[in-house]
């Protein structure tokens, strides 16, 4: 797996922006960031549409990771494999590398997926197995049940950045070391807070602040710096910015190479603990 990854959750095949997409996965793709996350929820489809008419026209291989929406009224296996078939032909694939559970069904929990994940992966509709928005309890749950099919849990897919650190207070970081597990990161620029050219500091002014300074003195953007702390913080860490310009790639992937200081890590890290 790449360090970073690309979302796309704003990808829309029904737009008029498709140049502009195979533009932005062929610069991921240059700059070693060939792994990239949909869903098929995601513009109702029409993300993963987008992104495999990307990935065909370039021709290079990718990694792709998709999700199954454990809706209410979504109880059996042929529900999941049909949402799964569906899937693989918005994406024009055989199969994906990476299937997640979006987020634990409100009846269901997380036991019964997992169970129809196993069966993908016998039958090859599948390479790894995923979850998303799960606690550690779930990621257990979770885990224990592929095991039983002798199938290892790869990802937990939560929110994480420099705003938002509950997986390092909620257990979950912690399970993803013990687990082996990669905490995949979504929305690693706060929703938007800290984005490119600096963050929005009228929410965390001290962070807001820090970040400006290393990034100056580091020739770089707040983006960067707040990309390759998360880098820094784990190596289970992978952290998937959503982008749908080339530009934005480009500046995402030079967090590959902007290595902190461990100076640099502990006063960010100093600033964007939420005071308890």
């Amino acid at each position: 797996m790449p360090a970073l990854g690309v979302g796309t959750n704003r990808w829309d095949a029904s737009g008029p922006d498709q140049a502009r997409l195979r533009d932005t996965l062929a610069a991921a793709l240059d700059s070693a960031m060939g792994f990239f996350d949909t869903a098929e929820g995601y513009s109702g489809g029409r993300s993963e549409i987008a992104l495999g008419e990307a990935a065909r026209e370039d021709g290079r291989p990718v990694l792709v990771a998709s999700k199954f929406t454990p809706l209410r009224n979504r109880v059996t296996a042929a529900q999941f494999a049909s949402a799964l078939e569906a899937t693989l032909q918005r994406l024009g694939r055989d199969s994906l590398d990476l299937y997640y559970l979006h987020y634990p069904h409100p009846f269901l929990g997380v036991g019964v997926w997992m169970r129809a994940m196993a069966r993908a992966v016998k039958t090859g509709k599948i390479r790894a197995v995923g979850i998303s928005n799960c606690n550690a309890a779930q990621m257990r749950k979770a885990a224990d049940v592929l095991a039983r099919h002798g199938i290892l849990l790869a990802a937990n897919q939560v929110r994480y950045s420099l705003l938002h650190r509950e997986p390092e207070t909620d257990g979950v970081l912690d399970a993803c070391r013990r687990m082996d597990v990669a905490l995949v990161a979504y929305e690693p620029f706060g929703g938007g807070a800290i984005g490119a050219g600096s963050p929005r500091g009228s929410r965390v002014p001290a962070l807001a602040g820090t970040l400006r300074e290393v990034a100056a003195a580091r020739s770089a953007t707040a983006a960067q710096v707040a990309l390759a702390w998360l880098l820094k913080r784990d190596d289970h860490v992978i952290p998937i910015p959503g982008a749908t310009r080339p530009e934005h790639v480009r500046e995402n992937a030079g967090a590959l190479r902007l290595e902190l200081s461990a100076e640099e890590f502990a006063a960010i890290d100093r600033v964007s603990t939420p005071i308890s």
